[in-house]
């Protein structure tokens, strides 16, 4: 699987998700800058976590105006996966490459631990070394995860499959409408969450939960190679 990490001014995850992605895949990800309007022939686009521009005006809202988000879309509509962690699932809803919003949590405070994820869809490229219905352990830490639809987005994107993790009953971290941790595009090959899986991917971290979104994203690329 080859991969690209996308860094920008403020994201600071970049490293975590570069390391996984190499130990995972074998292969050490491609970095691409704000600036680059060309983007390598890759697998798969990451946008990691982090506060892009400081998290002024709004959270992602400059890195989604920056060159190198016009290429990460020409790239998604031609199939590319492209999976936005934490601030990149911010980044890819200004973009409106992915339906909702993101607000301040509900507690107005910023959150950082550990919490349990459902496994809503587990058919997508991401999920697929899950089981429907199967609870994950993964970490959270953000100040603006409490995501947002209004009733007709929300109603479709229930029905069509596109919520794909909620968080298990009892530890929403956040006030996300109907517990939605992430939510992916109708095409299926762009993923947004708020959960950071880079985190728990090998015994060091305490666990591997988060090891599994990775490793269907490769399986899903090597069986169409």
């Amino acid at each position: 699987m080859k991969s690209a990490v996308v860094q920008l001014p403020g994201l600071n995850r970049d490293r975590d998700m570069i390391a996984a992605l190499t130990l995972i895949s074998g292969k050490a990800p491609v970095t691409v800058w704000q600036t680059d309007t060309q983007i390598p022939d890759v697998d798969l686009i990451v946008i990691p976590g982090g506060f892009s521009y400081g998290d002024y005006l709004r959270c992602g809202a400059i890195a989604a105006r920056m060159p190198v988000m016009q290429a990460i879309r020409e790239k998604a509509e031609a199939g590319v996966k492209v999976l936005g962690v934490c601030n990149g699932f911010q980044i890819l809803l200004e973009a409106g490459m992915l339906p909702g919003a993101l607000m301040r949590n509900a507690s107005l405070r910023f959150v950082c631990k550990e919490v349990k994820l459902e496994v809503v869809n587990a058919e997508t490229s991401f999920t697929r070394a899950y089981d429907k219905g199967q609870i994950i352990r993964c970490p959270v830490a953000h100040h603006d995860g409490n995501y947002f639809a209004d009733t007709e987005t929300l109603k479709t994107i229930e029905g069509e499959g596109q919520v794909v993790f909620r968080y298990a009953a009892g530890t929403n971290p956040n006030g996300s409408i109907n517990d939605i941790a992430a939510v992916t595009n109708r095409a299926g090959n762009v993923l947004g969450m708020m959960p950071h899986p880079e985190n728990l991917i090998e015994a060091a971290h305490g666990g591997s939960d988060g090891r599994g979104l990775f490793a269907s994203a490769l399986d899903v690329i090597a069986a169409a190679a």
